[in-house]
């Protein structure tokens, strides 16, 4: 039990150091789009340069388009920014002293719920307004598979919560 609490720790540290960096890059890519500042244009204006903040050196490089702005590097930066928070939560419930708890299951609930129902609906928005890649279904379908392993998580949890209970009545 004590590598699940180590690796869970481990990770839980890495995805909240990864959703803090992808809300970060959506913040401050947005207030560079927003205000026009600390942006430098390219080959005719058709692409652009979101620099480092307080240099001219280059940090990502999108399109000029508002359609590809939002749906293809704002929305997605976003997105993932909470899907790492919230894969942190689910870690976190590994390196706790009960894991079933009805907190817990709530945060697989969260978690499911984000990945069953939020990237279809999403790509199929943003493929009204830009192209979606071959490699953008897959990642639906990886979303998928891990909403519904977490679904059935949640459920294991449910049980074991139930479970649990029942346990306590007795003693």
């Amino acid at each position: 039990m004590n590598h699940t609490k180590i690796i869970s720790r481990t990770l839980f540290i890495v995805c909240c150091i990864l959703a803090a960096g992808y809300f970060a890059t959506t913040l401050y890519s947005g207030f560079c789009l927003l205000t026009n500042s600390g942006i430098t244009s390219y080959e005719d204006n058709n692409y652009l340069h979101i620099n480092y903040p307080f240099t001219e050196a280059p940090f990502i490089n999108i399109e000029n388009n508002t359609a590809y702005k939002i749906f293809s590097f704002l929305l997605p930066l976003l997105l993932y920014g909470f899907f790492f928070w919230l894969s942190a939560k689910v870690f976190r419930i590994f390196f706790q002293p009960r894991y079933f708890t009805s907190e817990n299951i709530a945060r697989l609930r969260y978690f499911y719920i984000a990945n069953l129902f939020i990237p279809l609906p999403v790509t199929i928005v943003s493929a009204f307004f830009v192209e979606v890649i071959a490699a953008m279904w897959l990642l639906v379908f990886v979303h998928f598979m891990l909403g519904m392993f977490s679904l059935l998580l949640a459920n294991i949890f449910r049980q074991g919560l139930n479970l649990q209970r029942d346990q306590d009545l007795f003693i």
